[in-house]
């Protein structure tokens, strides 16, 4: 797998996540070249790999943000209370 500037040999135990490697490897050299191309020689290459990694985690974290259930969940197990305790009557 490249990366940026670095192949990468990857063991893949699921050949169906295959895509999803080489979209992650996409994503990480398009991201960190932004980076670099505006903080190189200002930054280290750690620095801005963390700052790439920042910027990623932080698209998961607002990914798994929407995708929470829960509100719906109580509101669903409310509703359903409700209309048990309606049809008991």
């Amino acid at each position: 797998m490249h990366v940026y500037d670095e192949d990468i040999a990857m063991v893949l135990h699921n050949l169906d996540d295959e895509q999803y490697y080489r979209n992650a490897a996409k994503l990480i050299t398009e991201r960190y070249g932004a980076y670099a191309q505006v903080y190189k020689g200002r930054k280290s290459d750690h620095t801005i790999a963390l700052m790439t990694l920042i910027e990623i985690a932080l698209r998961y974290e607002k990914e798994m943000g929407r995708n929470d259930t829960s509100p719906y969940d109580d509101t669903i197990a409310k509703l359903t209370s409700e209309i048990e305790e309606a049809l008991k009557d």
